[in-house]
């Protein structure tokens, strides 16, 4: 089977060619670089397969044009698939699959990473020592002990982060719109948005990308936040209406805010842009904040995890290949 894969990067060439040769190299695996949208398409020209990432933009235009060029099938490489136009991929034959559960544990261990490293300022304090300033002033944190941890999304990430939180002896509330039995293991107690806004000192979104939850933290559920929340965001940068969250700095609402994603990252994330002027003015004021912690979508990057992508997705495609029902087909 030739496979088309797009947004790939050394790492994406090695762990899916060793994946590949666990099956005995039964598909031809082509590699670009490029991201896969509209201007691109022609590079996926006679593939069967296409392989895609987070940002590719597979819009109805997009797969319309796929479908024309033969393409019968789209492995996602993530678990989320919110740049998918799904109603469009089943209109025109498409099936996609993606990546459901690669590794919880990356996430959630990165998400109390950013906690740690804004609450303690080990990003000041790094830059301080190299310069030889071992001064101790503004560096002052707060024990996470008796502090409350409001998780929107309870699902195996959000889990997780209250695992390794009520290690710490934190309180734990959370919103989801479905309860999760599990979740609930760790003395959790679910409550209203409105009520996990009000009482939480720190607040981590774990909710997948939908109508709903579309700029969830906004001025609104700012204002009904606590004075110096904590604000992590590991999940979809949509989550965030940056413009608010921005505001909310400014008038010290908001003491800090931690990213993993970023509303218009599609133009920044996975590129070295170390030369280049960046020209997204809301981001380049983001990150003037001294409390303020932004990585590049690199939450879910650990060797466990790319392997299981890898893994998971030459699967789908094994049973592509062989007819066989799709395990991780996406079904509307």
């Amino acid at each position: 089977m030739k496979v088309a894969v797009f947004s790939s990067k050394n790492y994406d060439i090695k762990y899916l060619n060793e994946a590949n040769e666990a099956k005995g190299n039964m598909h031809e695996l082509s590699f670009f670089e490029p991201r896969l949208t509209y201007d691109t398409l022609s590079m996926a020209y006679g593939y069967k397969v296409i392989s895609a990432f987070v940002n590719d933009r597979i819009d109805r235009n997009v797969l319309e044009k796929l479908k024309k060029n033969g393409t019968e099938m789209i492995a996602m490489r993530s678990a989320g698939f919110n740049n998918v136009d799904i109603k469009a991929a089943k209109e025109f034959g498409i099936s996609i699959t993606r990546v459901p559960a690669y590794s919880p544990n990356a996430v959630a261990e990165h998400t109390v990473a950013l906690i740690l490293a804004l609450n303690r300022k080990v990003h000041k304090a790094y830059n301080r020592v190299r310069e030889g300033n071992f001064s101790l002033d503004g560096l002052m944190g707060f024990d996470l002990a008796g502090k409350t941890v409001g998780i929107i999304g309870t699902g195996k990430i959000g889990q997780n982060v209250a695992r390794i939180l009520k290690g710490f002896d934190t309180k734990i509330i959370a919103y989801d719109k479905y309860k999760n039995p599990e979740f609930e293991k760790y003395d959790a107690e679910y409550t209203d948005l409105d009520t996990l806004f009000e009482k939480s000192d720190i607040i981590s979104l774990h909710c997948p990308l939908l109508p709903e939850t579309y700029h969830i933290i906004n001025k609104r559920a700012i204002g009904i936040m606590k004075e110096g929340v904590m604000i992590i965001n590991t999940s979809r940068g949509e989550l965030i209406d940056t413009l608010d969250v921005v505001e909310g700095l400014k008038n010290r609402k908001i003491g800090y805010l931690g990213l993993d994603v970023y509303e218009e990252e599609e133009d920044l994330f996975f590129k070295d842009m170390s030369d280049i002027v960046i020209t997204d003015d809301v981001f380049s004021r983001l990150i003037t904040f001294p409390n303020v912690i932004v990585t590049g979508h690199q939450a879910f990057f650990t060797e466990n995890a790319i392997k299981n992508i890898s893994e998971v997705t030459i699967n789908s495609i094994t049973e592509f290949e062989n007819s066989e029902t799709l395990t991780n087909e996406i079904i509307i």
